[in-house]
């Protein structure tokens, strides 16, 4: 009778160390879905943003992607003749060639896309750069 009892002793210590890796490993693989959705939903996804190629003129650069270019004018921008050059400079010292922007559309004219741009920590905007050192007045339609 006490082989039976030890027997079955020894059977249920084999059954709850069985039971108990289950329930941990059971809980690994929670826990490990949980990080992995986590990860997916907290963090950014990677995101091939769009890039200083040139910058034509005043109100008018270009940017670009992985595969593809686009002509970009800047929405409310009008900048004397006289003051060109200068304001070529600035954009080019502010926004240099490579520097990743956000684009902000708000419309197409003559082909070209009308957006205010923005430099990718979204701290810097092209046209109010040109605005605070003089070099134009914003000019939006009503």
């Amino acid at each position: 009778m006490k082989s039976n009892l030890f027997k079955v002793d020894h059977f249920k210590k084999i059954i709850l160390k069985f039971t108990k890796n289950l329930y941990i490993s059971e809980l690994k693989k929670l826990s490990l879905i949980l990080i992995i959705i986590c990860l997916i939903v907290l963090n950014p996804v990677i995101v091939n943003s769009a890039e200083i190629l040139q910058i034509k003129s005043s109100n008018t650069i270009l940017v670009g992607d992985q595969n593809r270019n686009l002509t970009v004018g800047l929405f409310c921008v009008d900048v004397n003749e006289n003051d060109e050059l200068e304001a070529i400079k600035i954009l080019k010292s502010e926004f240099p060639r490579g520097s990743k922007v956000k684009i902000k559309p708000f419309g197409f004219k003559e082909n070209i896309l009308m957006a205010k741009v923005f430099d990718i920590k979204g701290n810097k905007e092209m046209s109010e750069i040109l605005v605070a050192k003089d070099l134009t007045k914003e000019n939006c339609p009503d």
